[in-house]
């Protein structure tokens, strides 16, 4: 039948995260109280002096299409940015400005996965790999890291065939806040140089890292550069997810390709955001240290709570603004009207329902019984959310 829809979409899921936000906006608009700890957004608003950049650019009419690849006083300050705080030196033809980091990520991997080639990917992971990887053509391999979150290079060996083309990493990690050491990195970049393997860095929670941690970059290793593609943006550190802003960097024939899709799909960046990302860049840096500062009293105030109620256990978190839980105990509990709690899928629901809180489903990251929740909500916010999960939980029969 000529009408019927793509084959390669019916192996595509749509985001978790965004059914989700969805889900949980008719609920506020029908007039139920829900708190929304699932979206993985700064509270903050966007500081004034990028608000006030972007509203001089619409004062002088900077509205038009710009280079596909961003305008070169952003891409200028990008490479900038990158080698001061990452160590890492590109060309003004190794990095291009897109649109969200998860433009870039796509963009990426379009360019260099195509059909049958394999991405490995640690789990858990962000919901979005697996399905980007897909639309390429490609075929998502997943390994388990360790008990901690850190990675399993051991597994990560065994899962190499000769139809690897790249790994997917994140840090600091959405949704398990771990951050990679230094020493697993250059592993990794050793290993990914003798198997002639991309390693997609995305390291966009890079500024929101805590209690002494360190965040490395793959790409300050020269003899490793021309194998990573750093994805960035500045939806997280500058509270600008609306602005739509992302960055890649990379070797020149992965950026031109990259472009390819970039100019057949969204065309070029948002103008006015890019003119903001220039001032985020140059200006004062103050808010980014105060932001980071807040999230981590909420970082340690959430994992305390979160141990304090039975069966539930937190690791400490390293960095960006999530808390990944661990709820198995509840797995096969049984709620008041008898319905049994099956997975995590179903205990995230009875949490919505019940205590009109949104909480990501551990599986949506290929981690069953676990759950995930943004703390980038107010203080009180997240004190009134951890007494609903508490009674909630404490609800059930376990």
């Amino acid at each position: 039948m000529s009408t019927q829809l793509s084959s390669r979409m019916k192996n595509i899921s749509a985001s978790a995260t965004t059914a989700l936000f969805a889900r949980v906006d008719d609920m506020k608009r029908s007039g139920i109280d829900v708190i929304s700890l699932n979206v993985g957004e700064p509270d903050f608003p966007t500081p004034e002096n990028i608000k006030a950049a972007g509203i001089k650019a619409i004062e002088d009419d900077f509205t038009k299409y710009t280079n596909a690849r961003g305008i070169a006083p952003l891409r200028e300050a990008i490479l900038k940015k990158v080698k001061e705080d990452n160590g890492a030196e590109y060309t003004m033809d190794e990095v291009t400005v897109t649109t969200g980091a998860k433009q870039s990520l796509s963009a990426a991997i379009m360019a260099v996965v195509g059909d049958g080639d394999e991405v490995i990917i640690p789990i858990p992971c962000y919901v979005s790999y697996p399905d980007i990887v897909k639309l390429a053509g490609g075929t998502p391999v997943f390994v388990k890291r360790n008990e901690d979150f850190s990675l399993d290079l051991e597994a990560i060996a065994d899962a190499v065939t000769s139809n690897t083309k790249a790994i997917i990493i994140c840090s600091p990690d959405n949704p398990t806040g771990a951050v990679y050491s230094e020493e697993s990195l250059r592993k990794l970049a050793d290993f990914a140089m003798k198997n002639d393997i991309f390693i997609v860095s995305d390291e966009i929670y890079e500024k929101i890292i805590f209690s002494g941690n360190k965040h490395f970059s793959l790409s300050s290793i020269p003899e490793i550069k021309d194998r990573v593609i750093l994805v960035n943006g500045f939806s997280k550190t500058y509270s600008m997810t609306g602005w739509r802003l992302g960055y890649l960097c990379a070797r020149k024939d992965v950026i031109s390709t990259a472009v390819k899709v970039q100019s057949q799909t969204t065309t070029t960046p948002p103008s006015i955001s890019q003119i903001a990302a220039v001032e985020a860049l140059t200006g004062p840096q103050d808010s980014v240290s105060e932001m980071v500062a807040e999230f981590e009293k909420r970082k340690d105030f959430v994992v305390k709570g979160l141990n304090e109620i039975p069966g539930v256990k937190c690791h400490d978190i390293q960095g960006a603004f999530y808390a990944f839980f661990d709820l198995r105990s509840y797995i096969g509990a049984t709620t008041e009207d008898g319905k049994v709690i099956e997975n995590d899928s179903m205990l995230c629901e009875y949490l919505l329902e019940k205590s009109h809180v949104a909480i990501m489903p551990g599986s949506a990251y290929f981690a069953p019984g676990y759950a995930r929740i943004s703390f980038a909500s107010s203080m009180d916010v997240l004190k009134k959310a951890l007494e609903r999960i508490k009674l909630g939980l404490n609800a059930l029969k376990c």
